[in-house]
């Protein structure tokens, strides 16, 4: 969405601009070729080929301005790694009420950009990224979810 403030940390935002750099020049070269070569082949109508290279190529545009908005509308968080509570860019695990102990689920709290891989993501502006930051391991919080009212206890923290 556009004039939105995306909260990134300086590590994401230069991920993103290398991203970008290379999309915009490598990406959209090497899309041309692709088309141009399917267009080659005739009969555009029924060229799997040349339709699947403009699939790609619209995907690409779209990624391309997506991180755009982003370089475009950013703040910078920087993360305390020894803080005792969850925060921007925090991995936080959690058990649901009922749950055992041992079967919580992670949560990074933070952009979509960042997502560590194998983490679920939570904005912190969602129900639940609100309701757990500033919080600590041990503490139990209560978030609105469609469902109803879920209640969490903060288990790990990293």
């Amino acid at each position: 969405m556009a004039g939105e403030i995306h909260r990134i940390t300086q590590e994401t935002l230069d991920k993103l601009k290398a991203e970008w750099q290379h999309l915009t020049t490598v990406g959209r070269t090497e899309i041309a070729r692709t088309i141009e070569s399917a267009r080659l082949m005739g009969d555009l109508s029924e060229n799997g080929d040349y339709h699947a290279a403009k699939d790609s190529q619209g995907k690409m545009e779209s990624r391309i301005r997506q991180i755009d908005n982003v370089i475009r509308n950013h703040e910078i968080v920087a993360r305390d790694a020894h803080a005792d509570a969850v925060q921007y860019a925090s991995i936080v695990q959690v058990v649901y009420e009922g749950d055992a102990e041992d079967d919580f689920q992670e949560f990074f709290i933070g952009s979509i950009e960042e997502k560590p891989e194998g983490v679920l993501v939570a904005s912190p502006t969602s129900p639940l990224g609100a309701a757990l930051l500033d919080h600590a391991i041990g503490e139990t919080v209560e978030y609105e979810a469609p469902s109803g009212v879920l209640r969490v206890k903060i288990v790990g923290l990293r």
